[in-house]
């Protein structure tokens, strides 16, 4: 397994909806990133700062890059582009973090 780490961030006052959003996704969009080999998808909320921390265990780089290729993700950037920065392409502002120790 590969994992993998990002920080986005969400809109001031719009903590609540975010979480409320992902209790739970879609069932479409769990199928896409199961389907894609992702595992253990967990996203952390920092209160005072309002950076979202994500980690993933993905199977293989080039799956989890596709799933930002399905309609259904990008249906669901769309869905999330009123709470949270995108991009221009709706997708999240997201920065990729580097592991720099891991304790298994």
């Amino acid at each position: 397994m590969i994992r993998k780490a990002f920080v986005m961030s969400v809109n001031p006052g719009e903590e609540a909806e975010y979480e409320r959003r992902h209790r739970p996704i879609w069932n479409e969009l769990a199928a896409v990133l199961k389907s894609h080999g992702a595992h253990n998808y967990s996203i952390f909320l920092h209160p005072q700062t309002l950076q979202l921390f994500a980690y993933v265990e993905i199977e293989d780089e080039a799956r989890w890059n596709a799933i930002a290729q399905t309609p259904i993700c990008q249906k669901w950037w769309k869905h999330m582009g009123d709470i949270m920065p995108s991009n221009q392409d709706t997708s999240p502002v997201a920065q990729g973090l580097k592991e720099v120790f891991h304790l298994s």
